[in-house]
């Protein structure tokens, strides 16, 4: 059985002036065609080839002896070429590009920009790309507790939290209770792994262990005060969603490098906000 989107080991059975035929054995009706400029020097009926199958620009199956960037059901980062009426274009690494329809986007893409996708087969029979990859990322990190990871956002939810996909290829989230600063789609980050969930995919955060934490936390308060005249409008008192829109912190690590600050006297906190001292 030919199979589209793979790579298999084919026989040739018939030589054309255009290139050969191939097929799982001699006499099967069921071949595809390897043009002439991807025929090996010397190949003859009967050889062995590996090729990848995809259908070309007039909708027939083809063959080549290239190997694309992305197999079915691969994940990896694509660049676009170009932007059209039914979706974008991208460079795979074969001559025809694959398309990534406007329905299986999870933002609007621009030529040159690298986007990550996963391959598969669409209702017609083509090959297109989705950036709906969750289904596609692996479970089998080799990352344990506490590893530093890097990974590409590929989603975001207002009640889950941000999904990340590890080194492009395995099933990670940031949960809501992990999230500071402004994550976007396509971006690249870094984060440390809370936890190995028992399906395997990984649980991650930002920010650093608590004791580790606290001193990057409480310089970038007093960077803040500094460009604010010296002082904070508020105290570790204040409502828990103001602290994480201005500072990016949860109320308790800023309440924690608010008394490490405290307790080395580089501030001193009044009834309704924070001054630095001396």
């Amino acid at each position: 059985m030919l199979r589209i989107g793979e790579k298999q080991e084919l026989i040739i059975i018939k030589q054309v002036d255009f290139g050969v035929y191939l097929a799982e054995k001699q006499g099967d009706e069921d071949k595809v065609l390897l043009p002439k400029k991807q025929v090996p020097e010397g190949s003859e009926i009967g050889d062995k080839l590996t090729v990848f199958l995809y259908k070309d620009s007039d909708d027939r199956l083809i063959a080549t002896t290239k190997t694309p960037k992305l197999m079915l059901g691969d994940v990896n980062m694509l660049t676009v070429t170009d932007v059209g009426k039914i979706g974008a274009f991208m460079d795979w690494g074969l001559e025809k590009d694959v398309l990534l329809p406007f329905r299986e986007q999870t933002r609007k893409v621009k030529k040159g920009e690298s986007v990550l996708c996963a391959l598969y087969v669409d209702k017609s029979g083509r090959l297109a790309v989705t950036m709906n990859v969750y289904e596609f990322l692996r479970t089998d990190s080799p990352y344990h507790k506490d590893d530093r990871v890097r990974g590409t956002v590929y989603e975001t939810s207002s009640n889950f939290g941000v999904f990340v996909a590890v080194d492009d290829i395995f099933s990670a989230l940031i949960p809501k209770k992990e999230l500071y600063g402004d994550i976007k789609i396509g971006d690249e980050i870094t984060a440390r792994v809370v936890e190995v969930r028992d399906d395997g995919k990984l649980t991650l955060s930002v920010r650093e262990k608590a004791y580790l934490q606290i001193g990057s936390d409480a310089e970038a308060i007093l960077e803040a005060m500094q460009e604010n005249g010296g002082r904070f409008p508020f105290t570790d008192k204040a409502d828990p969603q103001l602290i994480r829109d201005e500072m990016s912190m949860s109320k308790n690590e800023f309440k924690r490098a608010i008394g490490h600050l405290l307790k080395e006297g580089r501030i001193e906190i009044g009834t309704d906000e924070i001054r630095m001292r001396g």
